[in-house]
């Protein structure tokens, strides 16, 4: 791959990986549970607020690429797990960014709740088209589910499905037994593991000329 190939295709991921973090933003702001990508975090944030719940996604996501070294192995490629560390870190500072952008919002009422959930969704899932786009590297969240995948022979997508139901009820039991209520995990939490996916699909109908374009610029 040319370096300046290379260059913008890091260019496109982080401006999808900005958005993911926007996105986190706007579902956390919504006080309906995080999305399935920030359950356990968000609920570490609640449980022990002394780090902030930037501090904890790092936390969460380092601790997934070493899960995911100790189930590859030998398997393991130990450049692409660095690289998966270090977007950790940009991801979390990046959450709390977010967070910090939007610490004047607050949405008052059920129905502006759900409006920050939508939004937040939707910029989810245009964050996770820059990323495919990007195509550099997988943040540890994807790739831990494509590692399980890899080694048990079974389809990446089920496999996913039964990581982010397993993180949720995770989530959600931590909020249980350390806060005596589900606040990390609400419908919020289930309406985003089902929306994100199928806004991804809309986006790539609505965008597929500029995203088209945005291909072409990166082989140029």
């Amino acid at each position: 791959m040319k370096t300046k190939e290379t260059v913008k295709r890091y260019f496109l991921f982080f401006i999808g990986l900005l958005l993911n973090a926007f996105g986190v933003a706007f579902t956390t702001k919504a006080l309906l549970g995080a999305s399935p990508i920030a359950a356990i975090p968000y609920s570490l944030s609640l449980i022990a607020p002394r780090l902030t719940m930037g501090n904890y996604v790092i936390i969460y996501n380092v601790l997934l690429v070493l899960l995911e070294w100790a189930i590859l192995r030998k398997r393991a490629n130990k450049l692409e797990l660095l690289l998966q560390a270090l977007m950790a870190f940009f991801f979390g500072y990046f959450t709390d960014f977010s967070l910090w952008v939007l610490k004047g919002m607050s949405p008052g009422n059920y129905v502006l709740k759900i409006v920050f959930l939508v939004i937040g969704c939707c910029i989810l899932a245009l964050g996770v088209c820059f990323e495919l786009i990007g195509n550099v590297v997988m943040l540890p969240g994807n790739a831990f589910s494509k590692a399980i995948s890899d080694v048990s022979g079974k389809k990446y997508g089920t496999i996913r499905v039964i990581c982010d139901i397993s993180m949720t009820v995770i989530a959600g039991a931590l909020c249980l037994v350390f806060l005596g209520k589900l606040s990390g995990v609400r419908e919020g939490t289930v309406i985003a593991a089902f929306l994100v996916g199928n806004i991804v699909t809309i986006w790539n109908k609505l965008l597929a000329k500029p995203f088209d374009g945005l291909r072409s610029w990166v082989k140029k």
